[in-house]
Parts: C-alpha cells; structure tokens; sequence
C-alpha cells in the first residue's frame, strides 16, 4: 500500500513534527509515557491493518522528537548552582565578538560550559583569546512574549550570562587534544575572513563594500543607518542575513555558471569546494555549516539526479540536525529558511518551470531567475514572521533585486578572494561587483520613498 521510500517520509516528519510539538507546548514526561502505552495498545488491536500500522508509527516518532526535546531541555549546567554568586572563571572566547556601539558580546568556553558575557567595547577582544573574568553570574530572562530568549540561547549551549564583569588576559588554560585542534582551526578560519573582509572594503567603496559583506557575511555593522531603514521598509532585510537561503543561492548560481564549461557531475564537485571554501570564509558558525549541508545536499540533487527525487536526502539531514540539537527547528532562524529554501526548490521551481516554459532561456539566466522566485516564495511566510511585516512594495521589490543577488554574491565572492592574493585585480573585478550592488541599493532606496 504504501512504498518504503514513502514511509521513510512519514515517520522523520513525524520525529520532526514531535520536536516541534515539544518546542512549542510544555509536555510532561508522565503523558508523553502514557501516549506511548496507549499507543502499544493500539498496535495490538490494530493487526495487519498497514494504514493503522503506519499513523501508530508516525505517533511513535512524534512521541520520540518530544522525549528527544525534552532531554535535550533538561540537561544540567554545571555552574548554575552559582547563580547570584560572583565568580571568577578562566577560558577562552569562543566566538566572534558582536560589537555594538559601546558595547561587545562573546561567548566565553569555560571547561565544558559556555558564558555569554557582555562587556565594553574596548579592549577589543579576539576569537581564542584566553581570559579571566569576575563578576555576578545570571540567568537570561525573557524581555518579552513574543521571543523565547532562554532557549534562543539554549540552541548555543549558552545557559548562564555575565554583564559587565572584570575581565583580564590570563595564560593559556589547558586543554584536550580535540579542543585545542578545534581553537587553532577556528583561529585561522577567523584570520582568512578578516583578510576576506579587508579585501572587499579595499576594492569596494561604501556603501557598495558593506552591502555585499551583507549578503556574503551577514555583517551588517557598518551599513549606513538610512540605508538599513530603506531594506526594513521595502521588506528586503533578510538579504543581509546570513543563512541557508543565501548559501543555496550562491551554490545554485555557481553550479549553473559551471555547467557551461564542465560536465554537471565535475560542476558539482567544483560547487562543493566553492561551498566549503565559502563556509570557512563566512566563520563557520554552526548555523552556516547546517545551511552549507543542506545546500550541499541540494547541489547534490542538481547534479547527480532530479530536485522531487531527493525529498527523503533532505527529511533525512533535517531529523539528523535536529536529533544533535533539537532547539534549531524552532530558534535558528538560518536552519529554517534553509530547509524552506530547499522544499521551494524541490516542489515549487518544477511547477512554475513547467507553467513559464516558452520564457527564452538566455543561458542559464531563467533557471537562476525562477531557482530564486521559488526560494523566496517558499521562505515568504517565515520572512513576514521574522523580518516586519508584509508591505505592498515588498514583492515589486524582491522581484527586482533578487534575480540579480547570485551575480552581486557571486562578484563579492571573487573580489574577497581575489583580493587577498592581488589588491588590483579585486579592484577591477570590484568594478562589476560595485555596478550590480549599486542598481540593487538604488532599488531599495527608490522604493522605500512609496
């Protein structure tokens, strides 16, 4: 009745849909336990009945994503039993500080805990740096109804905070071989994008410089205020974020642009090392490297079969990211508009192909057009939930810049890494790079007036 393919299908959507259940209402572990006795009972009545068979299945999974989530929640901190107290720890920063006008925010790994500290802006601290800090040790609190800032933070790992503690420069701390493999990797990762970073600022005048590092990074410091106001009010905020939607793009892009020279399957190999390459540019931070995944998973698809027939390659990364850290279904905004991107693309993009056929192809330039229309109708809804609302330029808007976004991501790309190697070779390919971003903002900014 129903093909193993199919099943497969039902019950990790179900596993996810259970993680969902459990995000977002408080089950006990008592009634979870109930449901699973009721359930058993029901497979004993049941018989060879296939379809009861599968939906007792299906609840099944959806009762293991709750009790997954519900684990995962409940794991213990070791520091908190010193909360309210003042404490001295000693670590290292283990993220990229955020600086934000006086202040700056980074996470600190001390032992196997992870502190969000909030400090002054100056010193200014670096990624590794090892540091001793004093002060009052907190939990987060929730500002409002509307954003669940304790589990935002949970999905970090980050349980525990410190305002505005003392902080001083200490040893180096000891640590495991894996830790230290990891800190000396991360350090050089953060070393390359900042010579990345550099090297667009050098070949790009401003705005056009911020802009791109934008949409490549997700580094908005630097745009100009006005400019931020003119993508909150034309509803293209989230082209300056980060996120599997931008990564899909961009290895979309790149994919079609190799096909034209190499055979699809050397295209797709080539993709991969530009995607990896991308990654470690960009930070990788573990909501990059989740989105890399799922647009590997997708250049995938493209090169080695058809976009419908990898649905279960797709359910199948999505259950494994969410069983390793359940919090991202709900509060990793990047996984999200991932996974939406890719469902935009696997059943969206074959029905608006087949309804625009007669379209002139220019190349590849249609397939990219209509790849990215159907990304962005599919990451729509979760764009207006997160973004602003939905205003009536929003999708004139959209349509006219988003076409073109793989082509500035694509150019910003080359700059950066051209730019590190030769500083006027970026330049000249900064030139195109400048000439597409700037019809882009003036977009955006013309639009903004209505």
């Amino acid at each position: 009745m129903y093909h193993k393919s199919q099943v497969f299908f039902y019950l990790l959507s179900a596993f996810i849909g259970g993680v969902l259940l459990a995000s977002l209402f408080n089950f006990s572990q008592t009634l979870i336990w109930v449901t699973l006795v009721v359930v058993v009972g029901v497979v004993m009545l049941a018989g060879e009945n296939k379809l009861a068979l599968l939906v007792v299945a299906m609840i099944v999974f959806l009762i293991v994503g709750a009790v997954r989530f519900n684990q995962f929640d409940l794991s213990k901190n070791s520091l908190e039993k010193l909360v309210g107290q003042k404490v001295v720890l000693t670590g290292y920063i283990d993220s990229e500080p955020e600086t934000k006008e006086s202040i700056q925010r980074f996470v600190l790994k001390t032992g196997k805990e992870r502190v969000l500290v909030t400090a002054s802006s100056y010193p200014k601290r670096e990624f590794g740096d090892f540091i001793e800090v004093q002060g009052k040790l907190e939990l987060p609190q929730n500002f409002s109804e509307d954003f669940d800032y304790i589990t935002y933070l949970k999905k970090d790992g980050i349980k525990l905070i410190l305002f505005f503690p003392e902080i001083e420069t200490a040893g180096k701390t000891q640590l495991d071989f894996s830790e230290n493999i990891k800190l000396n990797i991360y350090r050089k990762i953060f070393a390359v994008k900042e010579k990345f970073e550099k090297a667009i600022n050098l070949s790009i005048p401003e705005p056009n410089a911020s802009f791109i590092n934008g949409i490549l990074l997700g580094s908005r410091q630097n745009i100009p205020d006005d400019l931020k106001e003119a993508f909150n009010k034309t509803g293209t905020t989230h082209v300056l974020a980060i996120s599997g939607y931008n990564i899909m793009i961009i290895s979309e892009a790149i994919l079609l642009g190799l096909i034209w020279f190499f055979r699809r399957r050397v295209a797709f190999w080539i993709s991969v090392a530009v995607i990896i390459l991308f990654v470690i540019l960009t930070g990788a931070s573990a909501s990059v490297v989740r989105a890399a995944l799922m647009g590997l998973l997708l250049s995938f698809a493209n090169g080695y079969g058809r976009l419908y027939d990898q649905k279960n390659s797709i359910i199948l990364a999505g259950a494994a990211m969410v069983w390793i850290n359940p919090f991202v279904l709900v509060f990793d905004i990047g996984f999200q508009l991932s996974f939406a991107a890719v469902l935009g693309l696997i059943y969206l993009y074959p029905q608006i192909d087949s309804k625009l056929y007669k379209l002139p192809k220019f190349g590849n330039l249609k397939e990219i057009t209509l790849m990215t229309l159907s990304a962005q109708i599919a990451v729509a809804p979760l764009l207006i939930y997160y973004f602003g609302n939905f205003s009536l330029i929003s999708l004139p808007t959209n349509v006219l810049i988003l076409p073109f976004i793989p082509i500035a991501m694509l150019t910003g790309f080359l700059v950066g890494l051209v730019g590190i190697v030769s500083p006027l070779a970026g330049q000249i390919i900064g030139y195109v790079a400048w000439a597409i971003s700037t019809y882009q903002i003036e977009v955006v900014n013309f639009m903004s007036l209505w």
